[in-house]
């Protein structure tokens, strides 16, 4: 993509690489319901994490980027449908062209930490964030109702994410469906999947489909 020129308008600059732009109507921040929902996540998380810890200006803006990297590294859609692959598509695709990466440091969560340690303090915000939004997030993709409308069967080769507590930040447990276990009413409950680190035999209400995907 062309770079954007200081002296040149932006709305040109759009036109020419054929961008389209379309916004919400004024007061009325419920047409993006989505990502509205996603920033009020954000900041709910963000309040519980920092609670009345006070943070200088440098502090607080490295942990709303690597906050904003969290959010960025959500994984979309499947990128390949080859079984063997566990690539995803992510925000962080359209940002850089590839998924967001961090280097894993060690687990601060239940470390106590002085004030004097102010670049772990931080990390140890950043690992709380991610630890309750990324569970959140999990538990919201596993809501089904039942009860309600017939579900569609799980299908080989369907991507879908695994909770872990034990995963650090921007990484999420993949598994891809390897074997299924028909019911004898033809509705699949149980499914082989394959993750990273081997084979795992679950319930469908533990698997959470990709947003995409669903």
């Amino acid at each position: 993509m062309a770079t954007l020129r200081k002296d040149e308008p932006v709305n040109k600059f759009f036109a020419n690489e054929s961008m389209k732009w379309k916004f919400n109507p004024p007061a009325a921040p419920h047409f993006g319901g989505l990502w509205e929902a996603a920033i009020k996540s954000a900041k709910l998380h963000l309040k519980m994490t920092t609670g009345k810890q006070i943070l200088t200006y440098e502090e607080f803006l490295t942990l709303i980027f690597q906050i904003e990297a969290c959010l960025n590294s959500l994984p979309l859609s499947s990128i390949s449908e080859y079984p063997p692959e566990l690539a995803i598509l992510t925000p962080g695709h359209f940002i850089i062209g590839s998924a967001l990466t961090t280097i894993h440091k060690e687990n601060l969560l239940d470390e106590k930490l002085s004030s004097l340690k102010r670049w772990k303090l931080t990390q140890q915000l950043f690992q709380s964030f991610w630890k309750w939004w990324s569970s959140e997030y999990i538990i919201s993709l596993q809501r089904r109702n039942k009860w309600q409308k017939t579900q569609q069967n799980v299908k080989l080769n369907d991507l879908f994410l695994l909770k872990d507590d034990n995963i650090p930040p921007l990484h999420w447990k993949l598994g891809r469906v390897t074997e299924v276990y028909p019911s004898a009413d033809d509705k699949i409950r149980v499914v082989v999947v394959k993750t990273a680190n081997g084979l795992l035999k679950r319930p469908i209400h533990k698997l959470s489909l990709l947003p995409i995907e669903n």
